[in-house]
């Protein structure tokens, strides 16, 4: 879904909660945020084993009771380390998407509002970090920052702040003309009690839709950067990063790679689902 699409879609205000006994997949996608959310702040109750030290005699064993996701080359309970990666992998996915967010609205909001020359330059600038790549913009800030969870979140951060830019000024500029803008400025109202009260609140919405499917394009670029070793570094549990450490034994232990990579798109499949409820789109 484009931009405008979010924007047109969040502007009709439908209830987060419209119909939702009629949306099992919806359920679903709940039940698997929260369920993933749960295992970030208390993976302690959902696992007795530890994500970083192996058993021994313990190495790549199949899916089995005891270990249901097996265990990867240093006798590590997979399941555990997937539990435990959940923090690393929604925390950091969580500080890019905030950064994002901040940087990005507060750039389109004072390009939409004061315009002129100042609109021109600041879109100018986000014209040239659209045109890049987000993979190959992310690589670039954690080359120059270097490897770590911190980095990777504000090199994922960085790369959606033009996105955010241009849909936060667009939503500006479209409510900075409506008639009861334009009939609040004629009472008396000063630009800023303007722009707090009625342009802001009013141009947020379809700029926390579009948050929202942002979180799940996180997770993935963030498990990608870790996956080509540019993230958090071993022994940390984190998902794309055990997808990395699995691809290694893809014939002899198969369920190294598959159980992190279905966690993945089972998740963002959720956000982005949980997405089109926020925006108003239907199942």
């Amino acid at each position: 879904m484009s931009l405008v699409d979010y924007a047109i879609a969040a502007r009709k205000r439908v209830p987060v909660w419209a119909g939702l006994r009629w949306q099992p997949g919806l359920w679903l996608a709940w039940t698997v945020i929260i369920l993933a959310v749960l295992a970030a702040l208390f993976p302690a109750l959902f696992t007795a084993y530890s994500p970083v030290e192996g058993i021994a005699g313990a190495q790549r064993l199949s899916p089995q009771a005891g270990h249901w996701l097996g265990t990867d080359q240093l006798g590590r309970d997979l399941y555990a380390r997937i539990v435990y990666g959940a923090s690393h992998s929604l925390c950091a996915a969580l500080a890019a998407v905030a950064m994002g967010l901040i940087v990005g609205t507060l750039t389109g909001v004072v390009a939409g509002a004061l315009a002129g020359r100042v609109e021109s330059v600041l879109m100018r600038l986000v014209d040239v970090l659209l045109s890049i790549p987000s993979l190959l913009l992310s690589l670039t800030v954690i080359i120059l920052l270097g490897f770590g969870t911190v980095n990777a979140a504000i090199a994922v951060g960085v790369a959606s702040v033009a996105s955010f830019a241009r849909l936060s000024r667009g939503e500006v500029v479209r409510i900075r003309h409506t008639d009861y803008v334009e009939a609040a400025r004629g009472s008396g109202g000063t630009f800023l009690a303007v722009l707090w009260r009625h342009i802001l609140p009013n141009s947020l919405t379809a700029v926390l839709a579009f948050a929202t499917l942002q979180f799940g394009q996180a997770i993935l670029a963030l498990s990608t950067l870790s996956f080509l070793g540019y993230g958090t570094p071993p022994p940390v549990p984190e998902w794309g990063l055990l997808i990395a450490e699995g691809r290694n034994y893809l014939s002899t232990a198969w369920w190294l790679t598959t159980f992190p990579g279905v966690v993945v798109v089972v998740v963002v499949l959720a956000v982005n689902r949980i997405s089109r409820q926020f925006s108003g789109g239907r199942a």
